[in-house]
């Protein structure tokens, strides 16, 4: 298998610090493994890893990782808002008026 199939391969961040013999502190992971593997995933889609040896795909794997597990512990899960549903609730930035937000109960009960 070549370290594209093998990353694709793997089934939790755990695994991905093990094949890529990064370190990491399982309680910071076991919070925080979303938002490290969504920051790595974003961080690779933007590579073109085509024609790479295995060694160099590993090592851009590697980079990737440990770039995203440092932003975490730096900035905590919330400091850069990589899931949609995060920035979408993002209390620094205001809401956007989508018409009423607020439906009373009165208005309910009269739908009926």
């Amino acid at each position: 298998m070549s370290a594209i199939e093998d990353l694709r391969s793997l089934d939790s961040a755990e695994a991905f610090f093990q094949y890529l013999g990064a370190s990491y502190d399982p309680e910071v992971l076991g919070f925080a493994r979303l938002h490290v593997l969504k920051r790595m995933g974003d961080s690779l889609a933007k590579l073109d890893l085509a024609g790479l040896t295995d060694e160099d795909v590993r090592a851009a794997a590697r980079k990737s990782l440990d770039d995203a597990y440092r932003d975490v512990t730096q900035t905590g899960p919330l400091g850069r808002r990589v899931f949609k549903v995060l920035k979408d609730h993002d209390p620094a930035r205001p809401a956007k008026a989508r018409g009423k937000s607020f439906v009373g109960l009165d208005e309910i009960r009269a739908a009926r």
